[in-house]
Formats: structure tokens, C-alpha cells, sequence
């Protein structure tokens, strides 16, 4: 038995389907509060914001996260 192996190119894409994530994070010695996971990236912001005129903390570390889909790249047929 014999094997073949074939390589492919795949792209990997933003999935606008499955939306897209942010938090954020004091991170001000000691503090370690955060925003929570926010579907729109602006309550997150908000949220830091409305922080830093409660307590003065001023910086924050931003993550955002998003899906990503691969899909094998179109082959170009043969002339």
C-alpha cells in the first residue's frame, strides 16, 4: 500500500458570524478589576472610563478576541 500526499493552501479569515469580544483591565498595582467580556467593544471602553473617574487608574490592558474560519484556497483549474 502505497500513501499520496497532497498539500493544499488554506487562508484563515475574521468570522464576522461569530461576533467579536473585548475586556479590559486595570492594571494599576493592586487593583485587578476588569470590564468583563463585552460584545461591543464600546461598553468595555465605557466601563474603563467610567473606572478611571471612580478611582484615577489610568491604564489598562485591552483584549480583544474574534472567530476565525480556514478554508481551503481555490485551486486554479487546469488550461
Amino acid at each position: 500500500m502505497r500513501a499520496v500526499l497532497r498539500y493544499v493552501n488554506h487562508t484563515i479569515r475574521h468570522a464576522p458570524e461569530g461576533g467579536v469580544t473585548a475586556e479590559l483591565f486595570c492594571v494599576t498595582y493592586g487593583c485587578g478589576e476588569s470590564s468583563g467580556p463585552q460584545s461591543d467593544p464600546n461598553d468595555a471602553q465605557d466601563w474603563a472610563l467610567r473606572h478611571t473617574g471612580h478611582t484615577g487608574h489610568d491604564l489598562f490592558r485591552r483584549e480583544y478576541t474574534d472567530h476565525a474560519r480556514v478554508t481551503r484556497a481555490e485551486e486554479t483549474p487546469a488550461r
